[in-house]
């Protein structure tokens, strides 16, 4: 049965089922699927099956504890080629990209390397020597690119989660073609070190998945700043809350909507708006005609430089080694000038003037994910113009630095998947989540191609709660261990387990009873990620639950893994006298079981 990023990590918790075991599941499953288009490297079986059972003897508190995930195959995975769909240009990464490490580090599992359109350039997914993914609702449809392979297997239920990237909608297309959750992250919040550009002022690494929640707790473990990435930047992500009382959202003018003729599509757009208004959100007409010419900018104006420029010696010396449709488009950067360059940022720069105004009075703006959808056949008979409309709605979001969230929202009687896309300025993506996810629970669609139901929403937080504190403990205060119920009396509520950025060491300190550690802070990056819970107290709860830490435990801020700050446990360099160093552990229970377990 296909699970859930959520429902592995409870099993593996509780018990019921093992990393291992849920590996050897993802294999089982890859292997009666047949498909040998979706990815272009699998990795080995039993590797893989050993790295889940070393897991096991990890803290079971990390957020992606046990569950397998597949990349696209131009983010490197150390050890696997990284291809691009190009055999010519493959090299073999001798480390993890930022992103993957981030995965590996909460508990992920890399299962493989997925299949896309060669050098991430297109939205079909048919523009590789590997073959093409077949569609995991249609197969004579084409499977949407340039993240085709990922976006396959995790609609097929082969993965619960998987990376793709996206520069002018290769996270989103893909999404709503297989019906499941595409996100696309805000510019520079997941790093892009170890990834073969496209453009690289626009890249974005990408997310699929079969919910909301689950994307959102795969962007909280990678989104943390990169000091190695000159494009990263610090957009911590705010917590997601139960959405506004009055929710705006903007919608293009009627006359604005295209559709190239594709009234089922039509149709299934005026339903899913009818379907927001039946939440109670307010629709407000957005005229939508400077998203038009700033998604032309793309393809018509100088960022098809970038796409040249990052396989320029390839393509120059071995021309015949690039896809023919590929080859065509990149070529057409080659003679651009520097003037056409700045003419072009000019004009971008007023087009995000005129955007602005729309996007300050609404909460996000709700267009199709594309338009229509094409039967491989008709792209292959006609690559270039086809593509193109696909990006109709997609292609001008990284340009004017908007986070996007593609959402399932029908099945048209056809048996085509539509969706929608929520849009907003770059930093919102937990705003765009919190109201996405109760969309996605509304349509009552199954996930993806595997027939299963989406589980229940877990409830969040609501606005009342934002008096709440939150407080990091790692030691003898987490769940289950001999001070939790300092936290537990006084009404404290369990908000999430997770990890600290890479920025600590973890001590167990000399002569306290009951034993804690302690958590030191060191330089930005030359620590690692410390298991931890985060837990919300009320102001009072919490001033009193301070007052009580003894020395010498003292309370200062925390980073996350997210790079969320909030109080936490720390301890000064002069307590460790004695202290044995446990970092290696990754956190506290996994330091008191091996204890328990040598006596």
């Amino acid at each position: 049965m296909t699970e859930t990023i959520a429902e592995i990590v409870a099993a593996h918790r509780a018990g019921a089922s093992t990393p291992a075991q849920t590996v050897a599941r993802c294999y089982q499953r890859i292997r009666a699927h047949s498909d040998p288009a979706i990815f272009i490297t699998l990795r080995d079986e039993a590797e893989a099956v050993a790295e889940a059972v070393a897991l096991a003897a990890r803290d079971p508190s990390l957020p992606l504890y046990g569950v397998p995930v597949a990349v696209k195959d131009n983010i490197d995975v150390a050890g696997l080629p990284t291809t691009a769909a190009c055999p010519a240009f493959a090299y073999r990464p001798s480390k993890d990209s930022t992103a993957v490490a981030r995965l590996r580090a909460a508990g992920a599992i890399v299962i493989g390397k997925t299949n896309l359109d060669q050098f991430a350039t297109g939205l079909v997914g048919v523009r590789s020597p590997y073959g093409i993914p077949r569609n995991a609702m249609r197969p004579d449809l084409v499977p949407g690119g340039s993240s085709s392979g990922s976006a396959v297997a995790v609609a097929a239920g082969l993965v619960p989660l998987s990376l793709g990237t996206d520069t002018a909608g290769s996270g989103r297309v893909p999404a709503m073609l297989n019906n499941i959750v595409g996100l696309k992250p805000s510019l520079g919040l997941i790093s892009t070190t170890g990834l073969v550009p496209a453009c690289r002022t626009l890249d974005c690494i990408s997310v699929f998945a079969l919910t909301v929640d689950d994307a959102m707790t795969a962007l909280r473990v990678m989104g943390v700043p990169d000091a190695a990435d000159p494009y990263s930047r610090d957009r911590a992500l705010a917590t997601m809350t139960a959405p506004p009382v009055r929710l705006r959202l903007g919608v293009p003018r009627r006359d604005q909507w295209q559709f190239f003729g594709d009234q089922q599509a039509e149709q299934a757009y005026a339903d899913a708006l009818q379907r927001w208004t039946t939440l109670g959100a307010e629709l407000i007409d957005v005229d939508i005609e400077p998203l038009y010419e700033t998604a032309r900018l793309l393809y018509e104006g100088p960022w098809v430089a970038e796409r040249y420029l990052a396989i320029r010696e390839l393509i120059d010396t071995t021309p015949d080694a690039v896809h023919p449709v590929t080859r065509a488009i990149t070529l057409g950067g080659k003679g651009i000038t520097a003037a056409d360059t700045f003419a072009a940022l000019y004009r971008l720069q007023a087009l995000r003037r005129i955007a602005e105004p729309a996007f300050a009075a609404i909460d996000a703006l709700v267009l199709p994910t594309a338009p229509t959808a094409y039967t491989v056949d008709e792209v292959l008979a006609e690559p270039i113009a086809l593509n193109s409309r696909l990006g109709t709605y997609t292609n001008f979001v990284n340009l004017l630095d908007l986070c996007g969230l593609a959402l399932p929202a029908s099945i048209r009687a056809d048996g085509i998947p539509f969706g929608i896309t929520l849009l907003a300025p770059g930093g919102r993506d937990a705003q765009l989540a919190r109201i996405g996810r109760l969309f996605h629970a509304d349509t009552a669609l199954p996930m993806g191609a595997t027939g299963r139901m989406q589980p229940n929403l877990t409830p969040l937080d609501s606005p009342e709660d934002k008096d709440s504190i939150a407080i990091a403990v790692v030691g003898a205060h987490l769940s289950g261990m001999a001070l939790n119920g300092e936290l537990t009396t006084p009404g404290g509520r369990l908000v999430r387990a997770t990890t600290t950025a890479p920025d600590y060491k973890l001590y167990a300190l000399k002569g306290t009873t009951p034993p804690k550690p302690g958590m030191l802070r060191v330089a930005p990056g030359t620590g690692a990620a410390i298991a931890v819970e985060v837990w919300s107290l009320s102001p009072a709860a919490f001033g009193h639950f301070v007052g009580a830490i003894p020395q010498p435990l003292s309370i200062g801020t925390v980073t996350l893994a997210d790079g969320a700050k909030v109080k936490g446990f720390l301890v000064e360099p002069a307590a460790l006298d004695g202290a044995r160093e446990i970092t290696h552990f990754g956190g506290w229970r996994a330091y008191m079981a091996e204890l328990a377990a040598t006596g």
